[in-house]
């Protein structure tokens, strides 16, 4: 195996076991599963040449390219099952090419848009290791714009798969993918031919992001500033991790007046600021930080845990038990629950002893940007009379490898003239912290998810607008963390919108090569982080 799509890849990229605990058969069949998506592509975007579009392929292809995010399917078998279903896909899109064409196609076809026998699972595994990420065949530079892509096209599948969860998709969204896939395959492009579609994945980004906003505030109401407990109350308990609203909600439709609380773990702090949730008396508060802290919280959680999406780790026998996953997160052996019937969830909550009353420290979330701009002339009039001296958006992925200390001691030494917004499960290093504020705005604003970086687009375009400059112009500083694949579609983001001198850490991509770098370096001047202190001082003079 080889895999170097995440941050914490050891070495340059993970050889014998990922360090997320993917093994060397799913590794295989993830490669497999994304090769089989380039062939589909391959035919979906020649029928959309033809004006011809299939929304079961079109959907499938979330399923797909979701599932090799990292850290969310580690079950061999049910990958199998993907591949299995994806052979068939492939087929249906040149069926669906043929019949618009009036007839086979005469041109070349590439390999992985060819049909393969899915065999068993061990026959797909060997499959799967001929298709592996190196290629000495393509010029390494082209090479690492081209997983540029693959990872942005993944971190953007997640989204779409949340929205289309809620019932919104956009077909944008498709078609690029469709494009960019097949785009792999043809020989004849060049690097900036791949360069100017790894912009374009960042506008796509943009529309996903954009489109997910929409199904959750159209769903739930826009966030609002929401006190959240760190306690617990006195009650039988279920702890959800990841990032689907749609599925909580459910889940609080289900335990309503059963005497079970549900508190919320990692990326799902957000949801206590959405109306339409935090109306559940029972959505108790949040237990325990970021996604890599679990197996040493998870054991000192007395109910029932089920995970909605990525950032699931090997499960230690101390919870495995009542533990659950749902949606596109499986691990083996591990209770997976398939649509929305929670009552074996429920059931485990009731046989677990659950918490005592414990109250806590309470921490600020739900600052969207339709309740940050709501006080945008306060944010304006601060940052005119000087009483706010800067915004730093210091956000992003959190994670076990060293180095990302740096983020907490960045927050601590901001200057208390300064504003702090933040987003995604990096928070949990620094969110715990008394900020104060600043003429009555929090100076620690948390705007949400990941994909809440939507959000803090927003208010900077908002901002940008008040004082009539450019993004790049406003007192604002980017302070980037990155894991995994969503974080590449937001960076690719932040880039199509021309957004320039992002700090980025703890470690820079091991799949950017340096010629690759070097472009981002002269045309973004994106750099990777130093000290906090040394940083500080070169921003803020």
């Amino acid at each position: 195996m080889f895999c170097f799509q995440c941050e914490q890849a050891a070495n340059g990229g993970c050889s014998k076991v990922g360090v997320c605990g993917k093994k060397p058969d799913v590794a295989a069949l993830q490669d497999l599963l994304v090769y089989a998506m380039k062939g589909i592509a391959f035919w979906a975007d020649k029928a959309r040449a033809k004006g011809a579009k299939d929304t079961e392929i079109d959907r499938f292809m979330l399923d797909g390219l979701f599932t090799t995010v990292t850290n969310v399917d580690f079950d061999a078998e049910e990958i199998a099952k993907l591949v299995r279903e994806a052979a068939k896909q492939r087929d249906r899109a040149q069926a669906l090419f043929e019949k618009a064409n009036g007839g086979t196609y005469t041109g070349p076809v590439p390999e992985a848009a060819k049909p393969f026998n899915a065999g068993s699972t061990a026959e797909l595994v060997a499959l799967g290791e001929q298709h592996g990420v190196k290629d000495s065949s393509i010029d390494p530079d082209v090479k690492s714009v081209q997983e540029i892509i693959i990872y942005g096209i993944k971190g953007y599948a997640a989204y779409a798969h949340h929205a289309l969860v809620i019932g919104h998709e956009d077909d944008e969204i498709y078609a690029y993918t469709h494009k960019a896939l097949a785009a792999t395959l043809d020989k004849s492009l060049g690097l900036m031919d791949f360069v100017g579609l790894a912009m374009e994945c960042g506008k796509t980004n943009l529309t996903t992001m954009a489109l997910l906003d929409k199904a959750n505030t159209d769903s739930f109401g826009h966030p609002v500033p929401t006190p959240v407990q760190l306690g617990t109350k006195a009650g039988k308990a279920i702890l959800v991790s990841g990032h689907d609203l749609r599925m909580l909600e459910e889940l609080l439709k289900q335990t309503e007046g059963k005497g079970i609380n549900v508190y919320t773990h990692g990326e799902m702090l957000p949801a206590h600021g959405y109306p339409g949730l935090k109306k559940y008396s029972h959505l108790a508060g949040n237990f325990g930080g970021a996604w890599q802290d679990q197996a040493k919280e998870f054991v000192n959680f007395p109910g029932a845990i089920i995970f909605n999406t990525n950032c699931i780790q090997r499960p230690a026998e101390s919870y495995k038990d009542r533990l659950f996953t749902w949606g596109l997160v499986q691990w083996p052996d591990v209770k997976h629950i398939d649509g929305f019937d929670f009552s074996a969830v429920v059931n485990k909550a009731l046989e677990l002893p659950g918490f005592e009353e414990n109250p806590g420290q309470e921490i600020l979330t739900g600052f969207g940007h339709n309740a940050v701009l709501g006080v945008a002339d306060k944010v304006i009039d601060g940052v005119k009379s000087g009483a706010i001296r800067h915004f730093f958006l210091i956000g992003g992925c959190d994670g076990a490898k060293s180095g990302r200390n740096y983020y907490t001691e960045f927050a601590e030494q901001v200057p208390k003239d300064c504003v702090i917004l933040t987003l995604a499960c990096g928070k949990f290093r620094f969110n715990k912290l008394e900020f104060g504020d600043i003429g009555g705005i929090p100076r620690l604003l948390d705007i949400g998810q990941c994909n809440d970086a939507y959000s803090a687009i927003q208010i900077a375009v908002a901002l940008a607008g008040a004082f009539g400059c450019g993004v790049n112009d406003l007192p604002l500083s980017f302070i980037l963390s990155w894991y995994e694949q969503k974080a590449v579609a937001i960076l690719l983001t932040l880039l199509h919108l021309g957004v320039k001198n992002i700090k980025l850490g703890p470690s820079l991509p091991a799949f950017i090569t340096p010629n690759v770098l070097n472009f981002l370096v002269e045309n973004f001047n994106i750099g990777p982080i130093g000290t906090a202190e040394g940083d500080l001082k070169q921003i803020l003079g």
